[in-house]
């Protein structure tokens, strides 16, 4: 998991999350967000990741590889984790807007759904929290008061 912050620390004017995706002990991968660079919305962390793991292995399906992610993936990564056949993921802290990994959602072992994986999450949570809540603090403006959740 502090790899995975170090990519998230990446100050680039992204929303500071960052993923890795390891294999036996072996780093294979690791990303933050591209939106904004890339202007591309689908240039999450976690996508990023799963696209240069598979890139370094030769192979889509990742099904002997744990993705770490400093923020709970969102419905979209879930689902490119679950097609990946990853087995396991863990993160940090939950995303209350858009989690799909047990906050809001349960895509992760959705009833009905042939593809599931394990879920641990809490793994460095105060720290990756405190980024993400810093990100958005910084651009905030004086005495604009954040939405709930």
């Amino acid at each position: 998991m502090s790899l995975a912050l170090e990519a998230a620390s990446q100050d680039q004017g992204e929303v500071p999350v960052g993923a890795v995706v390891v294999r036996n002990q072996e780093l294979l991968a690791r990303a933050g967000n591209q939106r904004e660079q890339s202007h591309d919305p689908t240039a999450h962390a976690e996508i990023l990741a799963l696209r240069e793991a598979s890139r370094r292995l030769g192979r889509w399906n990742l099904s002997d590889c744990t993705m770490y992610v400093t923020l709970e993936p969102c419905p979209m990564c879930l689902g490119a984790i679950l097609m990946a056949r990853i087995p396991r993921i863990v993160y940090g802290c939950h995303n209350l807007k858009l989690g799909a990994a047990g906050s809001i959602l349960g895509l992760h072992d959705f009833p009905g759904l042939s593809l599931r994986c394990s879920v641990e999450h809490g793994v460095l949570e105060t720290e990756c929290a405190k980024l993400i809540e810093s990100f958005f603090q910084a651009r905030r403006k004086p005495g604009e008061v954040a939405e709930p959740g």
